[in-house]
């Protein structure tokens, strides 16, 4: 305490004091008034820097700005440029020049969009990714937006230790004789790790949140309605409101796990008492932010290689994830809504499986489900039924009805709605008018089970409409009116009707058998007209 007392006199001894009286004016002012006009700016500056770190509202505002810049910008960015090149195109220019430059002016919006969802993280990624999956978007967009599935940064192992710590109270050795410190898949949610369980001494796969996105979830979703409020309000036709609602409503259901593991409990309750392929791992035990599960080997179902090698028939493989998916919407309206190729795993049926061919379709990710309303579900079966049967004045009636009872779509938007819903060129007589105005070298039927497999040529014609401005506003369109649920179901394998692009599940097997598809579908939709009342 002594030397405390002295450090005042050693610092600011009387003598100097005295030999700055005696100095002239102008040196012994200029100095101190220089530092004056420096300290205040510098203090804050400081004061600002601990606020941030220390104070989490500021720091979330400041955070959410910079995000919410960064999607506005590029979305504002990406209407301008849809403005400018459909202006800049006239009834003058050759087709193949339009197209391309349409096509172009898709390439570029995508890409700007995909720099800002990379730079922000989080959810972002998962907007993409949803964003990738929409069938209606133009082949650009879900194709920028694919690499989204495999583009996240893992977690350091350091905190994925702390937060298992946290949540349960006890270190990774504790329950786990063996814990790989290397994910083997990193998802826009959570990492998994193979580890051993020192109970039963067997391998189970560990899926872990990263604990970054807790404490910026709330800050990223506001950002996110936010931003899209914002381009809704300068550009009202280009409006994305609806991934805003989508997230909102769903991504704190997907953040708990122990929500998921009773998804998946459900799932597998569903599929108890019926010989399919499905299998779904077993639960360990769930937290909030901690999902242990049954480890199993197998290989992505888009594996060609490994389904060769393994004796498995791509074709059945297609087949039974059609039933498999049917089953989960017109039977038991309730279904797994995010079945990306990295969520379905393909392996050899082990002697003690129910499936009746030689592999199991293995479902992860139990997050994102949905439940259909009864009448909706039988109302949605009614269309398919339409939709496959040969064309008559009654069945095209039938199909425009179920669209506005399923999808709110009226006669402008159906073409655009039916095309989406099958992933095919919509049918004769889709159109209010005459059709479309240029002569197609493909063949369009009356009704799915009247169509051949998909060519090249229709793939093309598919591309080619979506690059049309009118067309572009009606897809816009028909994705802010269609039922939340719709929506979902646009994104699930179903039949082999499905052009490249989002349904990567459907694209990727390259399977021929368009008839025996459509026939599942076909008696799924059977299956419910008996509950259906007029």
């Amino acid at each position: 305490m002594q030397a405390l007392r002295l450090r005042p006199t050693t610092f600011c001894p009387r003598p100097s004091l005295q030999l700055r009286s005696a100095t002239p004016r102008f040196h012994s002012t200029q100095p101190p008034r220089i530092r004056s006009r420096a300290t205040y700016p510098l203090l804050l500056v400081g004061l600002g820097v601990a606020g941030y770190f220390a104070y989490d509202p500021l720091r979330h505002l400041s955070l959410a700005g910079v995000r919410c810049s960064r999607v506005v910008t590029s979305a504002i960015l990406g209407v301008i440029d849809y403005k400018l090149t459909f202006a800049s195109l006239s009834d003058d220019t050759p087709e193949a020049e339009r197209l391309a430059a349409i096509s172009k002016c898709h390439t570029r919006s995508a890409e700007r969009v995909l720099r800002a969802l990379l730079a922000n993280g989080g959810i972002f990624i998962k907007l993409g990714q949803h964003m990738g999956s929409v069938l209606l978007l133009p082949r650009e967009w879900t194709s920028a937006m694919r690499p989204l599935q495999d583009k996240c940064d893992p977690t350091p192992f350091e905190d994925i230790e702390k937060l298992f710590r946290q949540d349960l109270g006890v270190p990774l050795s504790e329950l786990f004789d063996e814990f790989d410190p290397v994910p083997i898949g990193v998802a826009s949610l959570a990492q998994v790790h193979v580890a051993r369980d020192r109970k039963t001494g067997k391998r189970v796969a560990v899926k872990l949140q990263h604990p970054a996105l807790a404490e910026f979830a709330a800050i990223d979703i506001r950002t996110v309605d936010s931003s899209l409020g914002w381009i809704k309000w300068w550009f009202p036709e280009f409006e994305f409101t609806w991934l805003a609602e989508e997230m909102k409503e769903n991504l704190p259901l997907e953040m708990n796990f122990v929500h998921e593991a009773a998804n998946a409990a459900r799932t597998k309750k569903e599929f108890e008492h019926v010989k399919s392929t499905l299998y779904i791992p077993e639960v360990v035990f769930a937290t909030p932010r901690v999902l242990v599960m049954e480890f199993i080997e197998g290989a992505r179902v888009d594996d060609l290689a490994y389904l060769k090698a393994a004796g498995i028939d791509r074709n059945q493989v297609a087949l039974q994830i059609a039933h498999i998916f049917n089953e989960m919407v017109l039977l038991n309206g309730w279904f797994h809504a995010d079945p990306h190729a990295g969520n379905l795993l393909i392996r050899r049926s082990p002697p003690e499986s129910k499936s009746t061919h030689n592999f199991e379709i293995v479902l992860l990710d139990h997050g994102q489900y949905f439940d259909l309303e009864p009448e909706l579900r039988v109302n949605y079966a009614k269309l398919w039924l339409s939709l496959i049967a040969p064309a008559t004045p009654e069945t095209r009636e039938d199909r425009r009805k179920y669209a506005m009872a399923v999808g709110n779509i009226g006669p402008d938007l159906y073409a655009v709605f039916e095309a989406a819903l099958t992933g095919r060129a919509a049918l004769e007589g889709s159109w209010e008018g005459d059709g479309p105005e240029k002569p197609e070298n493909f063949r369009r039927g009356t009704g799915l089970m009247d169509m051949t497999a998909q060519s090249e040529a229709e793939k093309e014609a598919i591309r080619d409409a979506v690059m049309q401005d009118g067309i572009l506003t009606s897809v816009l369109d028909v994705l802010r009116r269609v039922p939340r649920r719709i929506l979902m179901i646009l994104k699930l394998p179903k039949r082999p009707y499905a052009k490249s692009g989002p349904r990567v599940v459907d694209h990727t097997l390259k399977y021929t058998s368009v008839p025996r598809v459509g026939q599942i579908l076909c008696n799924c939709s059977l299956a419910r007209r008996p509950a259906a009342v007029d």
